[in-house]
């Protein structure tokens, strides 16, 4: 009697792709390719969320791992996504990421630039310079060093980086936390790319890991399009709807449209 509930429980699992796929548009060819670089504490994960809405806008997308053992380390793990990219390129920047875009989009196949609750250098500046003229945000207080490197407790994790999203959503952040180079944060940018490009920021109103004055004094100084979401640090995962829709714009497609109900989660 209870082969016939698997069988029908199979054979709908075994149609969840197709269906996924049926509702996937085919790649735009007139899409660039955006490429996402995370910040620390995290990993190509916390991009998972605005990836999926971007690919369902037929959007090639690439996520790049960071090492975060070196601003130039990143850079070259940045530049080598770019020159896999098969055409023009809207570079995607969160927190720390902002720093290394800012470096590795001086680069002829970038056509834009969006920071996203990020840092973004002049040259010969770098990331904590940034933010001297500003108050300490209360998770950057909170930071443990091991080794050389930083990184978030769970409860820092749980009360001041992804403050608005589910415990469940929190421990997956969590797991898949990534430690920064201290000394990362005191590398100097040799160039600023958005002197020359077109750039886009996203800033989080309700961030405890960057003051919200820094990234609207830092969208102003980059003469950027801005926009403020209702979101803590982790506005990739808690806000990925207005955060896609500003990576569209950056991109020249047109807008998505918001799903019924839905608050950006």
């Amino acid at each position: 009697m209870l082969r016939f509930p698997l069988l029908a429980m199979l054979m709908a699992a075994a149609a969840l792709p197709a269906a996924a796929q049926a509702r996937a548009r085919p790649v735009d060819p007139d899409a660039p390719t955006v490429v996402l670089v995370h910040g620390a504490f995290a990993d190509a994960s916390s991009w998972d969320k605005v990836a999926a809405r971007l690919r369902m806008r037929g959007v090639p997308v690439v996520a790049v791992d960071n090492p975060l053992t070196s601003l130039e380390d990143d850079v070259a793990a940045t530049r080598r996504a770019i020159a896999a990219a098969p055409g023009k390129v809207v570079l995607v920047g969160h927190s720390w990421g902002g720093t290394v875009i800012t470096q590795a989009g001086r680069d002829p196949k970038v056509k834009a630039l969006v920071y996203v609750a990020a840092f973004a250098p002049d040259a010969g500046e770098n990331s904590a310079q940034q933010g001297e003229r500003f108050p300490v945000a209360p998770g950057l207080q909170k930071l443990v060093e091991r080794a050389g490197f930083l990184s978030l407790s769970e409860q820092t994790m749980a009360s001041d980086f992804a403050q608005d999203l589910k415990p469940a959503q929190v421990r997956a952040a969590y797991a898949h936390q990534l430690p920064l180079k201290a000394d990362a944060l005191s590398e100097r940018v040799a160039v600023a790319a958005w002197r020359s490009l077109p750039s886009w920021y996203v800033v989080s109103r309700k961030d405890r890991m960057l003051s919200p004055e820094l990234q609207v004094a830092t969208a102003r100084r980059i003469g950027a399009e801005w926009r403020s979401v209702d979101a803590g640090h982790a506005s990739p995962l808690s806000a990925p709807h207005e955060v896609s829709d500003t990576i569209l714009e950056a991109a020249g497609l047109k807008l998505s449209e918001p799903a019924p109900g839905s608050n950006g989660g």
